[in-house]
């Protein structure tokens, strides 16, 4: 009958069983260990709390039993961080392994030569494991330096920390081609997959775990322990689990040493990256530096292009915490980052610009709604620029190979007549994806004529949105990745953001409509940015099934819009919030319309009528003074103090002090009679009545040009 199996070989087999993943860093260790001599002395693995260091060691150290290798663990958290301290711990781990190990335990040199002794004598390998290896950080020296050159050839060590090597490390000539350095990542999605199905949770639970965890090793866990305590957990929500992100919490910020320091931390986690000046103005102090740089020494923030940024899912955990314990704060940072982006988005322009749209974008990235229409990951080296001549037959391949030839043939005559519309997302030399905007008030008979779509879509908005001169109208007309067409991913992120940044910056800009494959997919994305469906320009083409998404800019300004994605961006219903209706809708007078209005407006104050049913009460420049839902008694009161503004600028200078007398007497101030008007000013009724008339002309010139925003 076979000897039971000790407590000891059960955990091991339990552990190994447990373990998925990490096949690179396994079978490096394995190479290390069965060849003929050890290609590397140390071996050092480095990433944040949680990311499974500890786990991959106790692996080590089965993996190391199953070869016939000796290995000594050591966990740095137990250790006294001194040389007599480590020696301690490691005799201690040498006699747990059945090794004799007598020396003079009062003196580190001595203890070290007992163990390096007994070793040498061992025709196997050892495998030293040190665990937590930053509480350590005042041995690092003497253990490269004096300890580790002693050590016998058979002897491979394995450092786990959060933190890569020291430079003293790279910089000397010699370690560096005996020690290896792996910076230990989250499992992949199949490795974290497996994991999951191996702690029974249900595979239709696994892509809420996975878009929460982003397979952190930790995390995996604590959510499999949540199933485990939780047998009628229907759907896993980081809101619904505190205590998961408690404990991630408490891995990654063992003490945050003040309530600013937490407030710098939540910041980060809110934003895409973040600089000091935008911690600045998220905590509202005058200086972050001494904040700012504590974040840059946490092992779980990264330092980029752009700023710092913490591992995803410290990022995932800290902003489910704050937005979970207090969701008036969580509120408030995103309301400062939104001022801050607001402010730089005034100043910078092209590329920069994109990149503050980019960060403008991240604030809704814990939308349920958005989240899962945009890529979040940095978009490495994608640009987005003007196409170049030579990019048509990239482009138009693209579109061939998702459309058909006839849109290829469409967007050709395009990249003819507007190539000023046409913008390249590359990557290094290669075009990656594309975005095709048509001017659609430029286009001629003839174009149209080559493009239904174009076609339906101008007379959909000569319809319902006719323009005025100056105003411009535009069609997105085609869009995607050379891979994935129009499938969420890096290009069809900037695609949107490039969208957005011509929404923001184009002056005059009355409506837009985008196209999209597949509309019911994109309607609820659409309808979160107050993009309106359009299901009169919807159509089947080479298998697929298009539709258009519409805004008018005069409706809903793009200052009115911004405010409106704000007040979406942390709701919990978003859609909820709609746009407040406004007491009369934006018309979008035509200028003989608007000058019938004005002089109609003007004989109504002469007579002290009302001003009930004019047609400016509509207009962008009185409700934008107004505002949307203003009463009509509001609105009236609104256009006459805009006359009024108006005519008073006329006194600026003498020669147009007499317009403005004539007006004054006549409108703001009326005498009994045209007559009587010409009287006070003391001149001729034909010279009364030419400046009356060019003082009408100066002030409704004056709030044609306010009406069109210039």
């Amino acid at each position: 009958m076979p000897p039971s199996p000790t407590l000891s070989s059960q955990l091991q087999a339990a552990r190994l069983r447990q373990f998925v993943g990490r096949d690179g860093e396994c079978a490096l260790v394995q190479s290390a260990l069965d060849a003929p001599e050890l290609p590397f002395f140390v071996l050092h693995v480095f990433g944040p709390g949680g990311v499974g260091k500890s786990f991959l060691l106790k692996h080590v150290a089965a993996l190391a039993g199953q070869t016939g290798a000796i290995a000594l663990y050591v966990d740095g958290r137990n250790v006294e961080p001194t040389s007599n301290g480590f020696i301690a711990a490691l005799r201690n781990a040498a006699m747990a392994a059945g090794m004799d190990v007598a020396g003079a335990e009062s003196d580190a040199d001595a203890s070290a030569s007992a163990i390096w002794a007994v070793l040498k004598t061992r025709e196997r390998r050892c495998v030293i494991l040190v665990d937590t290896y930053e509480t350590l950080a005042p041995l690092d020296g003497w253990l490269r330096d004096d300890l580790l050159p002693t050590l016998p050839e058979n002897v491979l060590l394995v450092l786990a920390g959060r933190q890569a090597p020291s430079s003293a490390w790279r910089a000397d000539p010699v370690w560096n081609t005996l020690i290896r350095a792996i910076p230990l990542r989250n499992l992949n999605p199949g490795e974290s997959r497996a994991y999951l199905s191996q702690r029974n949770i249900p595979d239709g639970q696994h892509q809420a775990v996975l878009e929460f965890t982003h397979g952190h090793p930790l995390a995996l866990s604590l959510v499999a322990d949540t199933f485990a305590q939780r047998g009628n957990l229907a759907n896993f929500s980081p809101e619904e689990t505190p205590d998961v992100i408690k404990a991630l919490l408490e891995r990654f910020v063992q003490k945050v040493p003040s309530p600013a320091h937490r407030a710098a931390l939540e910041a980060c986690a809110l934003v895409r990256t973040l600089t000091e000046g935008l911690l600045c103005q998220m905590l509202n102090v005058a200086d972050t530096h001494e904040l700012f740089e504590w974040l840059r020494e946490l092992s779980f923030i990264e330092s980029g292009r752009s700023g710092l940024f913490p591992h995803d899912l410290a990022r995932e955990a800290i902003a489910a915490d704050v937005r979970w314990r207090n969701p008036d704060w969580y509120a408030e940072l995103h309301k400062r980052a939104r001022a801050y982006y607001n402010a730089r988005l005034q100043q910078v322009l092209g590329a920069e610009q994109q990149r503050v749209l980019l960060d403008f974008t991240f604030l809704h990235r814990d939308n349920a709604i958005v989240r899962q229409y945009v890529d979040w990951q940095e978009s490495g080296s994608i640009r987005v620029e003007p196409a170049r001549p030579t990019d048509a037959e990239d482009i138009l391949e693209m579109i061939r190979a998702f459309e058909g030839d006839a849109s290829a043939q469409r967007a050709a005559h395009w990249l003819t007549r507007q190539p000023e519309g046409v913008l390249a997302l590359r990557e290094s030399n290669q075009v990656v994806g594309y975005l095709i905007r048509v001017a659609l008030e430029s286009a001629d008979e003839a174009d149209l004529a080559l493009d239904p779509v174009a076609h339906r879509a101008w007379s959909h908005a000569r319809k319902h949105a006719p323009l005025r001169p100056g105003e411009s109208a535009t069609l997105f007309r085609f869009w995607g990745a050379r891979e994935t067409y129009q499938q969420v991913g890096p290009v069809q992120s900037l695609a949107f953001i490039s969208a957005v940044q011509y929404y923001l910056t184009t002056p005059r800009l009355a409506y837009t409509l985008f196209v999209c494959a597949d509309p019911d997919f994109w309607e609820l994305l659409s309808a979160y940015a107050d993009l309106e469906r359009v299901p009169d320009l919807e159509w089947d083409e080479n298998g697929r099934h298009f539709g258009i998404f519409a805004h008018d800019w005069r409706v809903t300004t793009p200052a009115q819009w911004l405010e409106l994605l704000a007040e979406r961006e942390t709701a919990l219903n978003p859609l909820s919030l709609n746009r407040p209706k406004p007491a009369a809708q934006v018309i979008a007078l035509s200028e003989p319309d608007f000058v019938e209005a004005m002089r109609e407006a003007l004989r109504l104050m002469s007579r002290s009528q009302t001003l009930r049913g004019n047609a400016l009460l509509g207009s962008r420049l009185v409700l934008e003074r107004a505002g949307q839902n203003a009463s009509e008694p509001q609105r009236i009161e609104a256009l006459r103090k805009l006359i009024t503004e108006t005519a008073e600028t006329l006194q600026a200078t003498p020669r147009d002090m007499k317009l403005y007398r004539a007006f004054y007497h006549t409108y703001l101030k009326p005498a009994a009679s045209q007559e009587q008007a010409a009287e006070i000013l003391d001149v001729p009724f034909s010279t009364y009545r030419r400046h009356l008339q060019a003082a009408i002309e100066r002030i409704t010139g004056l709030l044609w040009r306010k009406e069109l925003g210039e």
